[in-house]
């Protein structure tokens, strides 16, 4: 029965890129007569028309580009980045848009919400690294079933910021041990170690297992978004770059509803490569959304890079086709040279 699902699922998938491949050539962009010379360190930065300034700042309305973690309709925490004012305090207002009925909600997208429950204030230090926050009484009011999913919004939103790499939170000024409805442990100070949208569904035992952050993608609307997941699978003495392209063409679990544009029959045909913070990928000629054109499409290449740049020492991913670097994306640009991670993720409207 599983056997028969998985195979829909990818058949679905298959006719959904054939479609779409189809529409696009149908109605094309206009053309262009050449290819863009190669740049190095391409970056999808561009493709997401930030108009930012030095340090992420919007050049034209003096606000900074955040990332909040906000929980979507299917119950995963997602981050969306907002125009936000740039104060001196960034961290501390970053976390005040995480309040259900803040000053966030004018902005959400459809089918998200904030996470921290009503009315509840906020004060952020940061010292060392370490941010320390301390939630007025209001914070203890949440649904049991969100108590990961705050943990989670709060950590990764803060961790963002330059200045803070780990977190501690107080409730009215006493440090907490435990979260305060499902008394979920906080052992000391929180990293993005904690992981985000925890999938164990591949693992019985997850005592041999290693935990890598994929990112795949969902649907709001006629738009789709990135989701990060950090998932447990089996220590295998793999690589962990080939682990995280595995997880990334095998797809979340079936009854999620999140899904992969990595067809099945995509592999690597050479162990990966890592030089000055580049990874390079050497696939077969299945990670093609065009053959004809030599076409690796945006959301193939981009669930890539933020894979891979979750990995301490990646900065960049480099894509080669059977030892063939003369790919491009789907507009056209070579993507020959290294692709950077973006600053900022899912910073379309909804």
């Amino acid at each position: 029965m599983k056997s028969t699902i998985k195979a829909l699922k990818y058949s679905f998938i298959l006719i959904f890129s054939i479609v779409f491949l189809a529409a696009c050539s149908l109605f094309p962009q206009q053309a262009k007569e050449e290819i863009d010379p190669p740049r190095e360190n391409v970056s999808y930065e561009d493709d997401l028309d930030l108009s930012e300034g030095e340090d992420g700042e919007d050049a034209e309305a003096g606000t900074v580009q955040t990332e909040l973690y906000l929980i979507d309709k299917n119950g995963y925490v997602v981050p969306q980045t907002f125009a936000l004012p740039n104060t001196e305090s960034l961290a501390k207002q970053a976390l005040e848009h995480l309040v259900i009925g803040g000053p966030i909600e004018e902005k959400l997208p459809s089918d998200f919400r904030a996470v921290l429950p009503a009315d509840t204030q906020v004060s952020v230090d940061i010292q060392d690294g370490v941010a320390t926050v301390d939630f007025s009484k209001e914070f203890a009011d949440y649904a049991p079933e969100d108590e990961l999913k705050i943990l989670q919004a709060i950590t990764y939103t803060l961790t963002q910021f330059d200045t803070v790499d780990r977190v501690k939170l107080q409730l009215n000024g006493n440090p907490l041990t435990e979260m305060p409805v499902n008394g979920t442990p906080i052992n000391g100070e929180l990293t993005r170690n904690i992981g985000i949208n925890i999938d164990t569904s591949s693992v019985a035992d997850i005592t041999n297992t290693e935990s890598i952050t994929v990112y795949y993608l969902a649907q709001a609307n006629d738009n789709s978004y990135y989701v990060p997941v950090t998932k447990r699978v089996k220590n295998e003495n793999k690589n962990p770059i080939v682990m995280i392209v595995d997880e990334l063409i095998k797809g979340p679990k079936l009854t999620s509803e999140l899904y992969t544009l990595f067809m099945p029959d995509v592999a690597l045909v050479e162990e990966p490569m890592i030089e000055d913070g580049v990874v390079t990928l050497n696939f077969n000629e299945n990670i093609y959304g065009s053959y004809e054109q030599k076409l690796v499409t945006k959301q193939v290449l981009e669930s890539l890079v933020l894979s891979l740049t979750e990995q301490e020492g990646i900065e960049a991913v480099s894509i080669q086709v059977n030892g063939e670097t003369d790919l491009v994306n789907w507009d056209g640009e070579s993507i020959a040279e290294p692709v950077t991670r973006p600053k900022h993720v899912n910073t379309g409207s909804f």
